[in-house]
């Protein structure tokens, strides 16, 4: 039997995947936990050799990524060749580093499966609409939003905006969509034209079998305490977790959420 393996990162993604799959491996960096009765190998990333030997003991046939990865910081004395191989890469953008990490397990003859295609219903399907009915102002915020992340896609810069009355209050960097949502709540008042649209979209070419953008319960209470008055995301492009939570949260805050 052909079995698959979950490289997990932080956040309730692994688990949910662990949940869909028939005996699936969980494999955690630097000795995280994993959920119980799932056999669970732990890795290191200077020893990337060491845990394709592993996964290909276990009958692993294929890996899935899932939850939030933070860079790894690595030893250098310790890198096996495979390790170095990725080093190289960590001065790059996340979209080149995230290319050769799927490089190296393909190389290795592994599948990469992504983590809809085990979890489809984690995505929104088309003209989705969660509480009150977006405004005019609030299609044309998320337009100029879109509009933005699609002129940095190249860039590699991010996957969220915030655009209020035609301005934009924040773009996603490298420290992820909770700073930039609590930048943009400390915005004051007297510079923000209107409520604003909050925009999570993956970049042009982004490989999504790595690198699916995802919001749940707790990006939703970001952008509540940010004053934003709605998300717009992309149908069947950002997965959504708790998805009954956060219609539930949406509705009650005054907020709307658009899958479009």
């Amino acid at each position: 039997m052909t079995r698959t393996a979950i490289i997990a990162g932080s956040g309730t993604l692994p688990r949910l995947l662990a949940e869909a799959l028939n005996h699936p491996v969980y494999v955690t960096l630097d000795g995280a936990g994993a959920p119980e009765g799932i056999d669970h190998v732990t890795a290191r990333i200077e020893k990337l050799g060491k845990l394709f030997k592993e996964l290909k003991s276990h009958d692993v046939g294929a890996v899935v990524f899932a939850g939030a990865m933070a860079r790894p910081k690595v030893n250098p004395v310790k890198l096996d060749r495979h390790a170095f191989r990725l080093a190289r890469k960590l001065g790059k953008g996340d979209d080149a580093l995230l290319r050769e990490v799927l490089a190296l397990f393909e190389d290795q003859g592994f599948l990469i499966r992504a983590a809809t295609e085990i979890r489809p219903d984690l995505l929104l399907a088309p003209d989705t609409l969660w509480g009150r009915k977006p405004s005019r102002e609030d299609l044309e915020d998320a337009a100029r939003a879109h509009e933005v992340l699609e002129a940095l896609s190249p860039l590699d810069v991010g996957q969220g905006a915030v655009c209020a009355g035609g301005q934009m209050l924040g773009i996603e960097t490298v420290q992820g969509t909770d700073a930039m949502l609590s930048f943009v709540g400390a915005t004051p008042e007297r510079l923000r034209r209107a409520k604003g649209v909050f925009v999570k979209a993956p970049k042009r070419g982004q490989d999504l079998r790595i690198d699916m953008p995802t919001i749940g319960i707790e990006t939703v209470e970001k952008v509540i305490a940010a004053g934003i008055g709605g998300i717009v995301v992309p149908a069947g492009g950002v997965i959504v977790l708790e998805q009954e939570r956060v219609k539930a949260r949406v509705k009650e805050a005054g907020l709307f959420l658009k899958a479009q």
